[in-house]
């Protein structure tokens, strides 16, 4: 099944009150905006509910802006560090729920890698100093971005495969634009189904909006920087968000 705009009109669309059933959340986000962009609704909606969120954003986004010279590596690490901040308090969560692995934008390793090991083991002693937390949300597993992939990876190894959480959740990022058919979901790979994030739709895109360098022309220096574009940020304004669960489970969230 594509991850296509019609395909998931057809998908269950449980209410904004079924995020009670995630319980404590564990959020990776690959970059600095991806938890934002791929589950900012969903963040507000547990924060709403007096639901504890952590957000582990791994690669440090120094990529975006390779040639400026106002930000350099360290100062577009800090800037995007507290963008990331700033977005995550829109949403209700707190500075010390915000841990930053600052592993290499564009080279988060896999296995095979020289640093993959070194990787592999600062994943395991953030999960081992974490409170238990019922559900982990990471990026699609067969995202366009080797550093989504990488990431997921990452977070199942370090995790034995997830079985210290009761849940694992996986939300598209590039799915939307660039995935070829090798990216989608298999049939019977995964469940997918999308929440409802309407009442709280107005604060993730405000937390999408404090990501000023990847939204707005902050960084003006340098011809070849990232920026998302209003069409790439369509697919992230919407009255929901998607995910895909594994193992495969119809009635989700339960």
């Amino acid at each position: 099944m594509g991850v296509t705009s019609a395909a998931l009109g057809e998908t269950p669309l449980h209410p904004p009150e079924a995020a009670a059933a995630l319980g404590s959340t564990l959020v990776v986000a690959p970059h600095p905006d991806d938890e934002s962009l791929g589950c900012g609704g969903t963040i507000a909606l547990l924060r709403r509910l007096g639901l504890p969120v952590r957000v582990l954003v791994v690669s440090d986004g120094t990529r975006s802006h390779p040639n400026s010279r106002r930000y350099p590596p360290a100062a577009l690490r800090a800037l995007r560090e507290a963008e990331a901040r700033a977005a995550l308090a829109v949403l209700g969560v707190a500075p010390a729920a915000v841990t930053f692995l600052g592993l290499k934008d564009g080279a988060v390793p896999f296995e095979g890698d020289a640093d993959f090991a070194d990787a592999l083991g600062r994943c395991r002693r953030y999960l081992a100093q974490l409170e238990p937390v019922r559900t982990v949300v990471l990026p699609w597993r067969r995202d366009p971005h080797p550093d989504h992939r990488a990431v997921w990876n990452l977070m199942h190894r370090a995790s034995d495969g997830f079985t210290a959480f009761a849940r694992s959740l996986e939300y598209p990022i590039w799915l939307w634009e660039q995935g070829e058919r090798f990216h989608r979901p298999m049939e019977g790979e995964v469940c997918i189904w999308r929440l409802a994030i309407g009442p709280v739709l107005a604060l993730k895109r405000a937390a999408v909006a404090a990501h000023r360098s990847q939204t707005s022309d902050l960084i003006d220096d340098d011809p070849e920087g990232f920026r998302l574009t209003p069409e790439t940020l369509t697919h992230f304004e919407r009255p929901w968000e998607c995910y895909l669960e594994a193992p495969c489970n119809p009635n989700a969230p339960r």
